[in-house]
């Protein structure tokens, strides 16, 4: 098991970040959705890896196997986590790819850290730009519906879980994009998060305001999000990020779910790979490949 090393603001402890470091060329570094681990993104890595591009991805602390302490679920402690691995890692021209709740820490690092080491961000059914639902910000999700998720959380967490994911991937009586084992499976990675993590994680995302961070986003930016979205609708989150980032590519996935990263993998895949590659050499000799084999 690999582990770099960052700081509890609090106490000063270390925290140990559990991570994996795959292949080479330019830095794609995943970062997981609530209430994941690294471990989401396993139907990404052979692609990324084939095409020529090193992957980085990481259990945000009190999730997967990295270290779970009792406090530090604020964006700001969770983005210093994100920065201390950059910097472990000695990673430079990287694309950061947050998924959901992933999209606020790749926010906030830009705004808190800028772009000395980033080249492009992508948001993937991310939280951006403000979920709560307030007086100046009427697009938001009511309050009432976190506040029933932590209510859920706090009575039987597995239980919630299990809920969870059928919404999360869009699973009805007539709609299976994943089969039971591995909604089974999503649900026992989700269960190892420790419980008090997992509650202030989803009041971190659910209550941070990123506005003034995504206002500070001038990289090139991929947003993707899935139409049929039941956990972050797009109406509240990307089509917004969308209008707020200069020349932002986005791309609506016509029935996906939240959840898209499994169901839709093939698309998402490939959309990741053709935005992390533009302007590299590895993408001027894939594509030279292509042309051959044509």
């Amino acid at each position: 098991m690999k582990y770099i090393t960052s700081k509890d603001t609090t106490t000063g402890e270390d925290i140990q970040i559990s991570y994996k470091d795959y292949g080479q060329g330019r830095p794609v570094v995943l970062i997981h959705g609530w209430p994941l681990s690294k471990d989401m993104w396993e139907y990404q890595i052979d692609d990324l890896v084939n095409a020529g591009l090193r992957v980085v991805k990481y259990d945000r602390r009190g999730f997967g196997k990295s270290n779970k302490p009792w406090d530090g679920y604020d964006y700001d402690t969770l983005t210093d986590d994100l920065h201390a691995l950059l910097e472990a890692r000695d990673l430079h021209d990287a694309v950061l790819v947050g998924f959901s709740m992933g999209g606020g820490e790749v926010a906030r690092y830009i705004s808190r850290y800028g772009t000395e080491r980033v080249s492009k961000i992508v948001l993937v059914s991310s939280v951006l730009p403000y979920l709560d639902k307030t007086n100046d910000n009427p697009e938001g999700v009511d309050q009432s519906v976190f506040a029933e998720m932590m209510e859920q959380m706090k009575e039987d967490r597995i239980a919630f879980l299990d809920d969870f994911g059928k919404k999360f991937f869009g699973v009805t009586l007539l709609n299976k994009p994943v089969s039971a084992p591995m909604l089974d499976y999503y649900r026992m990675l989700a269960s190892v998060a420790l419980p008090k993590a997992m509650q202030q994680a989803a009041l971190s995302f659910a209550n941070t305001d990123f506005r003034a961070d995504v206002e500070a986003i001038k990289v090139p930016t991929l947003i993707i999000h899935g139409d049929n979205d039941q956990v972050v609708p797009k109406e509240a989150s990307s089509d917004r990020t969308a209008k707020m980032i200069p020349n932002a590519q986005y791309k609506v996935y016509e029935g996906a779910p939240h959840g898209l990263f499994y169901p839709y993998r093939k698309q998402l895949n490939q959309d990741l790979i053709d935005f992390c590659l533009e302007g590299t050499e590895a993408k001027t000799t894939a594509t030279a490949r292509q042309s051959v084999s044509m």
